[in-house]
């Protein structure tokens, strides 16, 4: 008879082999340094300003009181270009029309409407800035506000850099006296943070006109007097660049 097979069953050994970790070894330490923080402000006279100037006019009917803004508006640019700006100089920046109301026996009614019409002029050269100003309130028989004049500088981002390695050069002095202080001498630099770079301007007057100035004298209806021409002063003073800088440096 054939022989039976047998089936042989071996345990399998399952062998997890485990190569040694590689030690970790500490970062370096930071090499020995010295922080030093620095503010830089420079003073530059501006050469460039901004003025916005608005038109008010009331009217019983919407329409009729946005024909008298559309008209007193075009003679205030007129005006204003005819001092000689740019031709994209002038730039409305705000415009609205709403009801004035009034209440009789605690009912509302519309007593007027209001037209509000504002331009931003840019003003490139500042000895126009005056006759601008003067020119803006040349049209009768309208409310203008002339105000918020905003001094700049056409190379602004030129100026901060200067404040910026202004600043640098302050903190690297600093870095310096506090390493002859400890007897350390400059290394490399390892680290410059800019801090904050900003342009501050003097405080902006604001100049109100309606009618033009009559001439101050002896009696009589002041409104039959011809106007004083009389140019408006400006001082620009100067604008400050601010700029802040930290230093890391190492030390040896």
């Amino acid at each position: 008879m054939p022989r039976a097979l047998s089936t042989l069953t071996l345990p399998v050994l399952l062998i997890v082999s485990t190569l040694p970790v590689a030690a970790q070894s500490p970062p370096p330490p930071d090499p020995p340094a010295v922080v030093a923080q620095a503010d830089a402000t420079l003073r530059k006279a501006p050469d460039l300003v901004r003025v916005s100037v608005a038109t008010e006019v009331r009217d019983g009917k919407a329409a009729e009181a946005r024909r008298k803004s559309a008209e007193a508006m075009t003679a205030v640019q007129a005006a204003i270009k005819a001092v000689g700006l740019a031709p994209d100089a002038i730039q409305t920046s705000g415009f609205s029309l709403t009801p004035e109301m009034e209440y009789s026996g605690g009912k509302p009614s519309v007593k007027n409407y209001v037209v509000r019409n504002q331009i931003d002029v840019r003003v490139d050269d500042l000895d126009k800035l005056a006759d601008v100003i003067d020119a803006a309130n040349s049209p009768k028989n309208v409310i203008i506000t002339v105000g918020n004049p905003r001094f700049e500088l056409k190379a602004r981002e030129a100026a901060e850099l200067e404040a910026v390695a202004a600043a640098v050069r302050t903190a690297r002095a600093r870095a310096q006296a506090m390493a002859t202080g400890a007897g350390q001498t400059l290394g490399p630099v390892l680290k410059i943070q800019q801090g904050q770079v900003y342009v501050t301007s003097p405080a902006s007057p604001t100049f109100r006109a309606g009618m033009p100035l009559a001439a101050r004298g002896g009696g009589g209806d002041a409104s039959m007097t011809e106007p004083v021409r009389t140019e408006t002063p400006i001082t620009p003073g100067e604008l400050e660049i601010h700029a802040q800088v930290t230093l890391t440096i190492a030390i040896r």
